[in-house]
């Protein structure tokens, strides 16, 4: 396995690690954001700032103001002094259709993600769009 790789499956099993910080219980994803070999973002799913810690109502399913990890990862690089132009984003599950539009106004060039998620219209846009999408499942699944 060449170097590059190798730093993939790292930054993809700190995403699968850092996803374990999401209060949601049907689903915890987690995204990190790199730039020439340094994370400049990382994200989970959860509830905006200052919301009880609560994803999904009393019928289990996700209230509509849960962030998904990716956008937590793109609002906190866009709060900092960095740039995610030209970044890659490893993230646990494929990004969805509103994901993945913020991905591409973001300036992104790769996404790396490690489950498929039912709904694959994300993934459709971003490589529509010209960005590098990569399917990288946990080893231990291989």
């Amino acid at each position: 396995m060449d170097k590059k790789t190798q730093r993939d499956y790292l930054y993809m099993r700190m995403a699968r690690t850092w996803s374990e910080n999401s209060y949601c219980v049907r689903r915890k994803v987690g995204a990190i954001l790199v730039k020439d070999q340094m994370i400049i973002s990382d994200g989970y799913n959860g509830t905006p700032s200052g919301f009880e810690n609560v994803c999904e109502d009393e019928n289990n399913v996700s209230k509509p103001y849960v962030l998904h990890a990716e956008a937590n990862a793109l609002t906190k690089v866009a709060r900092s002094h960095n740039s995610s132009d030209g970044a890659t984003l490893y993230v646990t599950a494929s990004p969805c259709m509103e994901c993945a539009k913020l991905i591409i106004q973001s300036g992104i060039t790769r996404v790396v993600y490690g489950e498929k998620y039912r709904i694959m219209d994300g993934v459709e846009l971003l490589e529509r769009a010209g960005v590098q999408v990569d399917f990288m499942p946990d080893q231990n699944d291989l």
